[in-house]
């Protein structure tokens, strides 16, 4: 049987293409809009595009932030993918300071717009970047993934987590490591698209799903 997942739906995210990619990967998928949608869930997907206050205030309107405290705190499986990913932290400077699901301890703050050397840097960060795994990375969610593999980004933001623990994966960008990936138990965050990522993406999105078997 498939492993069923649910992607929530709350008109913030290109959900076609992550619905080809998970069914690519041997998933059943369906959408939830709705918080009884979510409370029913066996699996979460989180997607997201955009800026975090709209993201979180959009949650807000479908009531959709405590389903998803409630899921993520009874152990259900929960992925966040890059606003996704960032609304699983605590809270983030966009447009000012504004609070996320606080899943994983720590802040999203805007990328440098200087390289470590001082040079202008651009940003948005945006396409093709080679991953690195962090020493101890979680095998099974990485299982078919190696440092070097590379993965597409576009965001404006990074993510900070508190623990350097909870961060999984960096990529290098000006210089710096920034946080392309967090695990905190159950709750996992993606920054960039696995969807859009050719093999190196779609394994990792192979991998979760496998993990609900």
């Amino acid at each position: 049987m498939r492993p069923v997942i649910t992607v929530v739906d709350y008109g913030r995210s290109n959900l076609l293409s992550v619905r080809r990619a998970l069914e690519h990967c041997g998933a059943d998928v369906r959408f939830a809009a709705e918080p009884g949608d979510v409370l029913r869930a066996g699996a979460l997907v989180l997607p997201g595009v955009g800026a975090f206050a709209d993201g979180m205030a959009q949650l807000r309107r479908q009531r959709l932030v405590e389903p998803l405290l409630q899921k993520a705190g009874e152990g259900t499986p929960l992925l966040g993918i890059c606003l996704g990913m960032q609304m699983l932290l605590d809270s983030s400077t966009e447009g000012g300071l504004n609070q996320g699901l606080g899943l994983v301890e720590g802040t999203v703050e805007p990328l440098p717009d200087k390289t470590a050397e001082g040079a202008p840097l651009k940003v948005p960060h945006i396409g093709w970047s080679a991953l690195t795994l962090a020493p101890g990375a979680e095998p099974g969610l990485f299982k078919n993934t190696r440092s070097g593999d590379e993965v597409y980004f576009v965001h404006s933001f990074q993510a900070l987590p508190r623990r350097s623990e909870d961060c999984a994966a960096t990529v290098e960008y000006g210089g710096r490591a920034v946080c392309a990936a967090v695990r905190r138990g159950n709750v996992i965050g993606f920054q960039f698209h696995p969807e859009k990522s050719g093999p190196a993406g779609l394994a990792m999105l192979r991998a979760f799903v496998e993990g609900l078997g």
